[in-house]
């Protein structure tokens, strides 16, 4: 999008094209109406990456002209997630897709090469924590992130924490993402001087109210330096992380 504005201040100082007609131009560019949506075409410039779809209540029609939409703005590669299979599936046959089932997200075009100053870990407490951290991960990548998977070393077996030491050390931030009571994140916050930021996952027991233990105590953890998403929102807590891993 900003090579696409230069080129057009370049064409006006050329005289190739008028000031009017370029303002018109610019005019048109803030958004594309689809009618059902509106398509930010402005977004990368104001927050660095292009919009990512949200898939979950629109249809595969949807979701496949938001796509072209997206793309038509000059992005390379625009991520879908909460995608189901047969939604998937849908879009698949229209578009290329590479489609993730654990993470539920989708990805049209390539990755792009990493441009993020370090490695952003992703840290679950539990297997079950995955489709969580899947969407994390592919959302990381998606905005051009280096990223490490450290799963399935909760707070019932410390000693796998610590065998990861030297990933979580180097780590420029850390995503933790734990269900239960959600412990994990004070434990690794009190371990690095990275940001830590902590998912709550809607994985436990009855008494665990659906994630909502999980926050409360993430929330209230006593390690410094720990912040919190949403309950099961591993896309927010990766789209927070890349612009950390990008300031220089």
């Amino acid at each position: 999008m900003q090579d696409k504005i230069l080129a057009l201040l370049e064409q006006i100082r050329a005289g190739a094209i008028a000031p009017q007609e370029a303002l018109l131009l610019l005019k048109q560019q803030p958004f594309h109406d689809l009618g059902f949506a509106k398509v930010d075409q402005h977004r990368p410039l104001r927050q660095g990456a292009a919009e990512v779809i949200y898939g979950a209540g629109k249809t595969a029609g949807q979701i496949l002209a938001i796509v072209r939409g997206i793309k038509a703005g000059g992005a390379e590669t625009v991520l879908i997630t909460r995608l189901d299979q047969s939604k998937a599936d849908q879009i698949a046959a229209e578009i290329e897709l590479d489609y993730d089932p654990v993470g539920r997200t989708g990805l049209s075009g390539e990755l792009p090469e990493p441009s993020g100053q370090g490695t952003i870990a992703i840290v679950t407490a539990g297997t079950s924590d995955q489709a969580v951290a899947e969407e994390a991960a592919r959302t990381a990548m998606a905005l051009g992130n280096r990223i490490e998977r450290v799963y399935d070393v909760g707070v019932s077996g410390l000693h796998r924490t610590l065998s990861n030491l030297d990933v979580l050390m180097t780590a420029r931030v850390i995503i933790v993402i734990a269900g239960m009571e959600g412990a994990l994140a004070s434990v690794v916050g009190g371990l690095v001087s990275c940001p830590v930021i902590a998912v709550p996952t809607s994985v436990g027991y009855g008494a665990s109210f659906g994630g909502l233990a999980a926050l409360l105590a993430m929330l209230n953890s006593c390690a410094s330096g720990v912040t919190v998403v949403n309950i099961d929102n591993g896309f927010g807590a990766a789209f927070a992380a890349s612009q950390i891993n990008h300031l220089a």
